[in-house]
């Protein structure tokens, strides 16, 4: 251990109360941007869910469509000519839209209704924990998530309800499909959805395109656009994004989120800068006595940026281990925060910047410093 190093953890530890203080300061500023960049990615899972479990190579969406959860429909007349171009292998419509369901206690809470045909597998329940998926070509089957199990008056499998005033019981359990907006997905056979949403039966929300993999991807997917008149045709991707952008930033959510952590990391940031310069003040008379000794000022830059470096690394460390069981505690919410690698990364990063930062403060007091004034005293 170097010297600098030394002297540098020697000063931590002589006041540790100040290095708490600084500790507290760290940990809840990390808190603060873990839980918000936690919430922004788990947002943005939950708004492209559906997208991201769909069996699909192409989605053909009504114009303008924003987003997943959009309630315009398409003519249904264009999925068998999209169906007759070369290379396409199957044609699936989607049907979605918010309903009623009606509680045994005769309570009312929206539902958002998802609905294909379940001999496709093109969009299914998944994370299925008990009962019988292909029981949903039930007349009256539904599918539910447990996470909205008090809202919706469910037990479990054999649980009964309305759906605009249609009898429907549950027959499938799924864990972790929960909706952004809280409004919870339900999942039934495609000829139900038609009926819980009142759709015509010569539209669709949707249309799932597959392709053959042999097949030129870039001709096929120029000849649907060319038969999906007024239609837009996206890949996974680009309607992932679309449904992202649109949730994350053009309702301000995003924008928000964005905000608490900035404001975390500027709370920090001053907590730490003024516990450090504070810590720093308290021993002018020490440094001074190290530049009259003869320590470069480079020694002594090096003491206060080690000072930093292990406050940094201490209080990531709590902040981490506390992180890691709030993503524990909202596993199983409506709003799970996720936690992945690389914000784990970017947040040591914005740690040790942060600390290092929060010094500059501490080195410009001590460069001032008149070695001198040892002997004055």
């Amino acid at each position: 251990m170097s010297l600098a190093l030394t002297l540098a953890s020697r000063n931590l530890l002589y006041d540790r109360l100040r290095l708490i203080a600084t500790l507290v300061g760290i940990v809840f500023s990390v808190i603060l941007v873990m839980i918000q960049m936690g919430l922004f990615l788990g947002f943005g899972r939950m708004v492209s869910t559906m997208i991201d479990h769909a069996s699909t190579d192409l989605w053909v969406v009504p114009k303008g469509a924003k987003c997943f959860e959009d309630p315009s429909l398409l003519d249904l007349k264009m999925r068998d000519r999209i169906a007759a171009i070369s290379g396409v292998t199957a044609t699936i419509p989607l049907v979605i839209g918010f309903s009623d369901w009606r509680l045994e206690s005769g309570e009312v809470t929206p539902v958002f209704i998802v609905g294909t045909d379940l001999r496709d597998g093109a969009l299914r329940p998944w994370n299925v924990v008990d009962g019988n998926v292909q029981a949903l070509s039930e007349r009256g089957a539904v599918a539910v998530d447990r996470s909205y199990f008090d809202r919706l008056g469910v037990t479990g499998v054999g649980s009964t309800a309305e759906i605009r005033g249609h009898h429907v019981r549950v027959v499938a359990i799924t864990d972790g499909i929960r909706s952004f907006a809280t409004t919870p997905y339900v999942f039934v056979d495609f000829k139900s959805a038609r009926t819980y949403t009142a759709t015509p039966n010569d539209r669709a929300s949707n249309l799932l395109v597959r392709i053959n993999p042999a097949a030129d991807r870039e001709k096929v997917v120029q000849a649907i656009r060319a038969q999906a008149g007024g239609a837009e045709v996206l890949t996974p991707d680009e309607f992932r994004s679309r449904s992202r952008s649109f949730w994350l930033f053009g309702t301000g959510a995003g924008a928000a989120l964005f905000a608490g952590a900035l404001l975390g990391v500027i709370v920090g940031t001053v907590i730490v800068a003024q516990t450090l310069y504070s810590s720093t003040k308290d021993h002018l008379s020490e440094f001074a006595t190290l530049r009259a000794m003869g320590s470069s000022n480079r020694y002594i830059y090096n003491v206060i940026i080690y000072q930093a470096l292990l406050n940094a690394v201490i209080g990531f460390a709590i902040a981490a281990g506390l992180g890691a069981a709030v993503v524990q505690m909202t596993a199983k919410t409506a709003l799970p925060i996720v936690i992945t690698p690389w914000l784990m990364v970017a947040l040591a990063v914005l740690t040790v910047v942060m600390c290092v930062a929060s010094a500059i403060g501490a080195i410009i007091r001590v460069v001032r410093i008149d070695p001198a004034t040892v002997f004055m005293r």
